[in-house]
């Protein structure tokens, strides 16, 4: 049955779904674990950067490693949905998370050899972008099963926290890791700290599925699809956040062509800049864990939609690092507002029976298609400059979010 439903008068703090003990360990495990996500994230993007040398082709570099991260994504995504709901999810996640234990590894030996190309860190993403799509649909619809129904927008946004909080702190360890030992260091810590999760999955319960293994998979990845299409709210919500995944959240992974190559910053500059964007990624999650009950959910969707792409397009007037900073700020709230609100919906709108897949969708958006987005920015970037660039998406995306809004009273109820 779905979540949504009249939800109990118990006072729900921000940090209320720790008290569920299974929970618990997994937030602890990927707060650790994501610290050297977000140290790899900042290394390779410098690295990217370093190699490219100049800022169009820095912004083209970065658009290609986006494509290698998106094509598995999307490709494997809708699939990914249907492993979730037919299998044991903590299996899954054992399997994901050893292998990128693996992937890291591979990476830091080879860059610490020198062994390592453009070609090369585009093939690594692509193998991480692939285990990503099958570990979060399950980590994701694993977390309305591990809390009470009236604690489940706090855990999203919980969720959303442990992803987050490292931002704020990981770029900067990164980019003093990387002037003191040089690239490869956050990739082996990134390495040792991924077994956090696998250590939090050992003492947790095992999460038997949603549903009997399916007969048909196509005919299941097609329910899913159906579902979400034919949902009088949930449908818009994907669709703005297809616009948003495309246009606007590709900045993320353009930051260093635009802070060491236009704005012509080194290595700390840029782990200032993916940390202000991380604190506010850490500000929105906060909010989103705070607000995470039924009320208001579709003003803050549209909210964070509509400032997020303001602020993208505000880049586009910007030549300092320092006024840079506050606005990655802003941004970062708001985008991640924006994924916490929509999750959370997606969440709360799907029955059990398909939730892994409509989360899938959700996933193939949120790590598919933005990485293909940056190739296309990237690409408007490397004839017309990223200022121009972020300026035109911006505006487009602010148009985009507006219109459903005023044109469809539906979505002004949730």
């Amino acid at each position: 049955m779905s979540l949504e439903r009249s939800l109990p008068a118990r006072r729900i703090t921000i940090f209320s779904a720790l008290r569920f003990r299974d929970f618990r360990l997994l937030w602890i495990g990927l707060l650790i674990s994501n610290l050297g996500s977000w140290m790899q994230l900042t290394a390779t993007g410098y690295y990217i950067a370093i190699l490219a040398g100049n800022p169009h082709t820095a912004a083209l570099y970065l658009g290609l490693q986006g494509v290698g991260r998106a094509i598995p994504v999307l490709l494997l995504s809708p699939v990914a949905g249907v492993v979730a709901d037919t299998f044991p999810r903590r299996r899954i996640l054992f399997i994901t998370n050893s292998v990128m234990v693996l992937l890291a590894l591979i990476l830091a030996i080879f860059t610490s050899l020198g062994w390592m190309n453009i070609v090369g860190l585009i093939l690594i993403n692509a193998a991480s972008a692939t285990t990503l799509a099958f570990d979060s649909p399950a980590r994701q619809s694993w977390v309305p099963l591990m809390v009470e129904r009236e604690y489940v927008g706090n855990a999203i946004g919980l969720n959303s926290v442990a992803f987050n909080a490292p931002a704020v702190i990981g770029p900067a360890i990164a980019g003093g890791l990387i002037i003191w030992s040089g690239i490869a260091g956050s990739f082996y810590v990134n390495a040792v700290l991924t077994l956090a999760v696998i250590l939090a999955l050992v003492f947790m319960k095992p999460a038997p599925p949603s549903t009997a293994r399916p007969e048909n998979w196509l005919g299941s990845i097609v329910y899913g699809l159906r579902f979400l299409m034919e949902h009088p709210i949930l449908k818009w919500i994907i669709a703005i956040f297809v616009v948003t995944a495309v246009l606007v959240r590709p900045y993320s992974m353009l930051l260093p062509a635009f802070i060491v190559n236009t704005l012509h910053g080194n290595a700390l500059d840029l782990s200032l800049a993916i940390s202000a964007t991380g604190v506010g990624g850490f500000a929105g999650a906060l909010l989103t864990a705070y607000l995470g009950t039924r009320e208001r959910r579709g003003t803050i969707w549209l909210v964070s939609s509509v400032l997020m792409a303001l602020g993208v397009m505000s880049l586009g007037f910007i030549w300092s690092l320092w006024i840079a900073l506050p606005v990655l700020f802003v941004i970062g709230t708001a985008t991640m507002t924006l994924l916490g609100a929509s999750n959370t919906l997606i969440q709360t709108l799907s029955p059990d029976h398909v939730r892994g897949r409509a989360i899938s969708v959700y996933t193939m958006v949120a790590i598919g298609l933005v990485p293909g987005g940056a190739l296309v920015v990237g690409a408007i970037g490397s004839f017309i400059g990223l200022h121009m660039a972020f300026l035109i998406v911006g505006a487009v995306s602010a148009l985009f979010a507006v219109w459903p809004w005023l044109t469809r009273p539906i979505l002004r109820t949730v």
